[in-house]
């Protein structure tokens, strides 16, 4: 007797998220058999009868349900194949990055030419791109003539980006943020 007690908590030290077996406290519940058919409302003991002849557990698969709704399901291979799908979520998933690129409003051309192919690169992998224009000392007096760079990398990525946010100047800096066309 101490064993199976011992037994039931570690059961529910181990369960988080889904109710199994004694857990359910519910009074009617919707149940669904191991095959997938739907058995119908019943009170959660008959349930848990049904569950303990085919030697399986009882799990509460939709607890906002109106009755919860449960399965009978072997909760070990119900909770492996659970994780499997959600890692399998996670892997088709993409997150996407902010990259930024920083020019200075003297840049030459084969520099400004080598940051556009480096922008690119970045939005063909699926990144954002922010491009961040620094200004120091004088060249703070001169800001709005530099904007036409920020055009120039805009219009040059116009095949494979369009322009998120358009140049903005935030303090010593004018930046301006880049997303692949879909």
């Amino acid at each position: 007797m101490l064993s199976a007690f011992l037994f039931f908590l570690w059961r529910c030290r181990n369960i988080s998220d889904l109710m199994i077996n004694e857990q359910i406290r519910d009074k009617e519940i919707r149940l669904v058999g191991e095959g997938g058919q739907q058995l119908g409302i019943m009170s959660s003991r008959e349930a848990m009868k049904l569950a303990e002849d085919a030697g399986l557990d009882l799990v509460k698969i939709a607890p906002t349900a109106n009755p919860p709704v449960c399965k009978i399901v072997d909760y070990g291979k119900y909770k492996y194949e659970q994780l499997r799908r959600e890692k399998e979520a996670r892997k088709k998933q993409r997150t996407v990055e902010l990259k930024e690129i920083r020019l200075s409003p003297n840049i030459d051309t084969n520099d400004l030419n080598t940051k556009i192919s480096a922008a690119r690169k970045f939005l063909s992998k699926g990144d954002k791109v922010k491009i961040t224009l620094r200004f120091r000392g004088r060249e703070m007096a001169h800001m709005n003539n530099s904007r036409h760079i920020l055009d120039d990398i805009a219009e040059s990525l116009s095949d494979i980006a369009v322009v998120d946010k358009p140049p903005k100047v935030e303090g010593r800096s004018m930046t301006m943020f880049l997303t692949e066309k879909r």
